[in-house]
């Protein structure tokens, strides 16, 4: 371990560098820390090979493959991308040695001791294989010993001379002597050569010496292809569970289930990893990692060592990361918080009887969650997210209200926006897109785009489309984790923190603050129509069969395509000129939007007016009505009367009305302070959120 240097990042993404854990022949690995703490090594392709753009995203993305494995036995990716010329691989810390290290360091591993080693491992290959993966580079140095059991880490990402290893098929050179006879000769490979570098790993392990030798690198492999494993300094009692898998023919090794079941430990046979020397080797790390934990900004106890110290006591130790051999260790543990359990709430039960004109009891709330400015919820999964009043970003089960998890990375105003049915984005104060799993807030993504304000994701969760820091359009393309492409806003047009913005499969429609409509394309961000005088003030369009819904001072429908007007509904009131239209609201084969504070039904075809009813207010709202259960909910009067819930109806002049949703009242009957500002509404699961100053609530629907 040693300090940063010039020419050395000082961040990556989310993590701050605080040292070098070592290099190698694909790059450097970094010791990190993220905003929340968490501690990661940060793996760094080398700026000879970043100019290799196939190779940089390969480097990446096959990172971002293994995290399709959610083994206990795996060191888990965190994050992977591209950035600013330095492509980059977060990990886990692991605490423990390396299998290598700990047999130089005490020898063969007893029976006991081999046994957990092989149940463990073989049935860590099993979740492997069953993510539809081969590691491809199982060895002594990528297994890490850890207080709760190996772990096994490099998917193989560190060779670029020979492709990266983190595929099902391909030719690829091998570590010699633990790399299959079919991988030796580059021929196509399964399951089963991770088997064979299983046996070869296992045999080091009981006898402190390789399977196969010899005084150069083809002598070593000549063996593997033609020769017998040596196994005489084995134990007797484990060559029959061993020599199987070393069979040249992979049709003749065991599977990975088979071979757990062979090594099934004797009982306690775990405390390997509790007592005796190789836990107090194991300590030591973990002490290290504690070590590290103290950094500026944390506390344990009363003591906090400089930087300097704990980086000059690394380089002392000499036990911690050591680099040998054809791969550098790039990992230690430490510092990962548990994970909430990801999860689905089911749907909440519809009402099924209704007093007309009564609010219902809240599910539950209102509580005091969001700052009092928060303008937006999420419902995602099993939970409703806010804007924490202390920062980032705080989510809350849908069920009860009670708080599941914060973010505070996330930088609320910069918007956050579900890209499927269980991941969200969002913006952070440098400008990355983020992307986490709704449930348990783990990230699974982040994109450098010098993002000042995400607008809209693309159906299908393909493209998330943003305002840049210097006010232009950029669109990042979820597949390859890269910008797509970033554009200036067509002529007339000006992006501002008011711009609003939705998304077709080909198109991104965008409403500036001064009511400008303009479309571009989904592929290259050029611009194919404009649309002005329609709005004065920021309106949100609704997109749905390649049709663009506009509000303003008209309910107009448009082409998404070409900008064409397909038909056009006059404001009923009598304030001509003015933005009387809210955003509309697509329902199957109708639109729900507000008119001068009358709520319209409209066909979403022809543009004819199926049914009315009626609002306290005459300013429109800003927020899109919401649709849930067999419901309506519109917010009243602009800013201080509520949310009221509408039945649907097919009559022409009908009161829906069911109830209405409003703020305490002080003791006068006229609305307190408390009621002053905005409402936001949004719905998921026949449940109802309704937001405001702060203030979150759930209602049932019906």
């Amino acid at each position: 371990m040693r300090p940063l240097s010039h020419g050395d990042p000082i961040r990556l993404g989310p993590y701050r560098l605080v040292g070098v854990l070592g290099e190698g022949g694909m790059g450097k690995v970094y010791l990190g820390r993220d905003n929340a703490g968490r501690s990661a090594a940060v793996k760094v392709l080398r700026p000879e090979l970043a100019h290799d753009r196939h190779l940089a995203q390969r480097f990446v993305r096959e990172a971002e493959t293994a995290r399709a494995v959610t083994s206990r036995g795996v060191a888990q990716v965190l994050d992977a991308q591209t950035e600013g010329g330095h492509p980059w691989i977060a990990t886990e810390y692991l605490a423990g040695p390396t299998l290598d290290q700990a047999i130089a360091a005490h020898g063969p591993l007893d029976p006991p001791a081999l046994h957990t080693l092989g149940s463990a491992l073989a049935s860590t290959l099993q979740d492997i294989h069953r993510a539809g993966l081969i590691h491809r580079d199982l060895k002594p140095s990528n297994v890490v010993l850890t207080s709760g059991g190996p772990r096994v880490i490099d998917f193989g990402i560190a060779r670029p001379e020979h492709g990266l290893t983190l595929t099902t098929t391909g030719q690829i050179p091998v570590t010699p002597g633990y790399g299959a006879p079919e991988q030796v000769l580059g021929e196509r490979v399964g399951p089963s050569a991770d088997v064979f570098s299983l046996g070869a790993v296992l045999a080091h392990a009981a006898s402190a010496r390789p399977a196969y030798s010899g005084e150069h690198v083809a002598a070593v492999q000549f063996a593997v292809v033609h020769g017998s494993p040596d196994l005489r300094a084995v134990p007797p009692e484990l060559r029959p569970l061993i020599e199987p898998c070393l069979a040249r023919d992979p049709a003749q090794r065991p599977q990975p289930a088979a071979i757990a079941a062979a090594f099934a430990p004797p009982r306690d046979a775990h405390r390997v990893w509790k007592r005796g020397h190789l836990a107090d080797r194991i300590k030591e790390h973990e002490a290290l990692a504690e070590q590290f934990a103290t950094l500026p900004g944390t506390t344990v106890g009363n003591a906090r060592p400089s930087r300097r110290r704990f980086l000059a006591s690394l380089a002392a130790g000499g036990t911690l990361l050591t680099l040998g051999g054809a791969g550098a260790a790039w990992w230690w543990a430490g510092g990962k918080s548990e994970l909430p359990a990801a999860a689905d709430a089911p749907p909440a039960d519809l009402l099924t009887a209704v007093t007309l004109h009564e609010s219902p009891r809240p599910l539950w709330g209102p509580l005091k969650v969001a700052t009092p400015h928060a303008a937006r919820m999420l419902p995602l999964r099993d939970v409703v997210m806010v804007a924490h009043p202390s920062g980032g970003l705080a989510a809350h089960k849908v069920t009860d209200g009670k708080h599941k998890w914060t973010l505070p990375e996330v930088s609320p105003s910069a918007g956050f926006l579900g890209l499927t049915e269980k991941i969200f984005v969002a913006g952070d104060e440098s400008g990355n897109v983020l992307a986490f799993d709704a449930s348990t807030s783990e990230r699974r993504w982040s994109v450098p785009a010098d993002a000042e304000k995400l607008l809209a994701t693309a159906p299908g969760g393909g493209t998330v489309y943003l305002q840049t820091k210097d006010d232009r359009l950029s669109a990042v393309d979820v597949t390859s984790r890269e910008v797509r492409w970033t554009r200036r806003v067509p002529a007339g047009a000006q992006l501002d923190s008011a711009a609003v913005g939705a998304a077709g499969p080909d198109h991104l429609v965008v409403c500036t603050g001064g009511g400008t409509y303009f479309a571009v394309g989904a592929e290259t961000g050029k611009e194919a129509w404009t649309v002005e005088g329609n709005a004065s003030i920021a309106t949100a369009p609704a997109v749905g069969d390649g049709v663009v819904y506009m509000g303003g001072k008209a309910l107009t429908a448009v082409d998404l395509a070409s900008g064409e007007e397909v038909w056009s509904l006059a404001s009923e009131s009598l304030s001509s000129g003015a933005d009387n239209w809210g955003p509309p609201t697509i329902d199957g084969s109708r639109l729900i939007a507000v008119d001068d504070g009358g709520g319209r039904v409209v066909d979403k075809v022809g543009g004819e007016v199926i049914s009315r009813f009626w609002l306290d207010g005459t300013t429109p709202p800003r927020t899109p009505p919401v649709l849930q259960g067999n419901t309506y909910w519109v917010v009243e009067g602009g800013t201080s009367s509520g949310v009221s819930a509408f039945g649907k109806s097919s009559s022409e002049h009908r009161d829906m009305l069911v109830w209405t949703y409003e703020s305490d009242r002080d003791e006068s009957g006229s609305n307190g302070s408390g009621a002053e500002g905005p409402w936001y509404v949004a719905a998921a699961g026949n449940r109802v959120f309704l937001l405001h100053r702060g203030t979150l609530v759930a209602l049932p629907v019906f």
